[in-house]
């Protein structure tokens, strides 16, 4: 049984010694296609014809995210190289290499690539996951979702406690500004782009991130939320793993949609993907919701849609600017949320307008701003999710 192969070199030198190569083991190998460029072998990958694809480490757009999905099509990827391109293309998580001078193994390699191909995916080798996820989420509206990320964050480092707080809301973080660093570079685009690149490790993700104080890291956001194209779903998974062997504690600040743009292996999923993939893999899982009649009405219906997703998950609630105005108790709104949640342990954050205010005007944390009812409110919230190791 012959071989089928998808070849795309963009147009490197050796591409007419590979169709050549392949036509002579024509017993054995058979060229389906080849291909302009990436997007039109991954749309030819899908046809589900293909067992191999030849692909040039040059090719514009190659990173570990096409690789992922080439494997998830049932293709095998071998790749081509020139000598200055053999050290990044054996970090993408390709099959085989080939150096463009050696062209004579190629038929080998093609042959042996097909049979050993599994249609599972196998995932790269991780990191030792040693630190756990808080993500902090909350419906559209402004709840304070990022107050209360970099409020936990900071009061953790001010414990001691190695923390890193990412900025993964792709619709306008703004983690950056509420602790007044001025970064020309996205931490969070930094590391993306290794990962991409199979380059992510420890060390290069606290080169991205930008130290604020003696305990933690903050990997900024998006410059602009445009960019969260550059972000792809499988370098986002990686950047999340390798921060949990950085700090002890990682406080990722989410988006508020939970819908899917399309099918999980598109780039077009990778916008509300990054908020799905740190709910999925949260260790501790913090809802925020405003406290007034359209806020808990959003905070109602969000928790519902978090039951759905991750099911078996308690989330705890945070139900943020109470206040005595609007003629509510606390028991009245716990009892509301535990209709839809039941079990959910819920707290209670103060409306204290004048702390936020001091804090952001400053570009300061709450804990340097001096003490405050919303401060010990939050150092409450730690405090009950049990985070302080011993």
């Amino acid at each position: 049984m012959k071989v089928p192969v998808l070849l795309a070199a963009g147009g490197a030198a050796w591409e007419a010694a590979a169709l050549e190569v392949i036509d002579q083991a024509s017993t054995r190998l058979v060229l389906l296609k080849r291909c302009l460029d990436l997007p039109d072998l991954l749309a030819s990958a899908t046809a589900g014809s293909a067992s191999v694809a030849v692909i040039g480490a040059g090719v514009v757009g190659l990173d570990s995210e096409t690789v992922r999905t080439l494997k998830r099509d049932g293709v095998s990827v071998v790749v081509v190289h020139d000598d200055h391109d053999d050290e990044r293309a054996s970090h993408l998580g390709v099959d085989h290499l080939v150096p463009s001078n050696d062209l004579a193994r190629l038929p080998g390699v093609l042959e042996g690539a097909a049979p050993r191909f599994l249609p599972e995916i196998t995932e790269p080798p991780r990191p030792a996951h040693d630190g756990e996820v808080i993500v902090v989420w909350g419906p559209t509206g402004a709840p304070g979702r990022t107050t209360v990320a970099v409020a936990l964050a900071v009061e953790l480092a001010h414990r001691g406690i190695g923390t890193a707080l990412l900025d993964a809301d792709p619709y306008g973080g703004a983690v950056a500004q509420h602790l007044g660093v001025l970064d020309q570079v996205s931490g969070l685009l930094a590391a993306a782009r290794l990962a991409n690149a199979g380059q992510l490790d420890v060390e290069r993700l606290a080169a991205s991130a930008r130290a604020v104080g003696d305990h933690l890291r903050v990997l900024t956001g998006l410059p602009r939320a445009d960019r969260w194209v550059e972000v792809r779903p499988y370098a986002f998974d990686e950047v999340l793993a390798v921060a949990t062997t950085l700090e002890p504690y990682v406080v990722v600040d989410t988006g508020f949609c939970l819908e899917h743009d399309g099918d999980a292996t598109s780039t077009a999923a990778g916008r509300n993907a990054m908020t799905v993939t740190t709910l999925q893999r949260s260790d501790h899982l913090v809802v925020v919701g405003a406290a007034d009649p359209v806020g808990l009405t959003r905070l109602v219906r969000g928790l519902h849609d978090i039951v759905e997703l991750v099911p078996g998950r308690t989330p705890r609630v945070v139900v943020n600017r109470m206040r005595g105005s609007l003629g509510w108790s606390e028991r009245d709104v716990a009892a509301t949320i535990e209709g839809v949640a039941p079990g959910a342990s819920v707290h209670f954050l103060p409306e204290d307008r004048p702390a936020v205010d001091r804090a952001l005007m400053a570009g300061r944390s709450l804990v340097e701003s001096g003490e405050s009812p919303l401060r010990k409110a939050v150092a409450d919230l730690a405090d009950a999710l049990a985070l302080v190791r011993s």
